[in-house]
């Protein structure tokens, strides 16, 4: 799943060496911080959030054959 974001989201940015993924599992939930270089924030956001959602749908459609469910962090 790392790899899809990574995957993803480095052609909208600027600086793709700055991205980063971690992962926090918990009992019933995976939830996904990405980080990327403060110049990028809002190109991964994009315009009210679309490019972000689109984001967030790619990924919880990739993961919904898992037993937890997903939940992607955009910092």
């Amino acid at each position: 799943m790392q790899a899809l974001i990574e995957t993803i989201v480095t052609p909208l940015v600027d600086h793709p060496d700055d991205i980063k993924v971690d992962v926090k599992e918990e009992n019933h939930k995976m939830v996904y911080h990405l980080s990327v270089h403060p110049d990028d924030v809002g190109k991964v956001i994009g315009k009210n959030g679309r490019i972000a959602k689109a984001i967030r749908t790619v990924v919880y459609a990739a993961g919904s054959d898992s037993d937890k469910r997903i939940y992607l962090d955009i910092m």
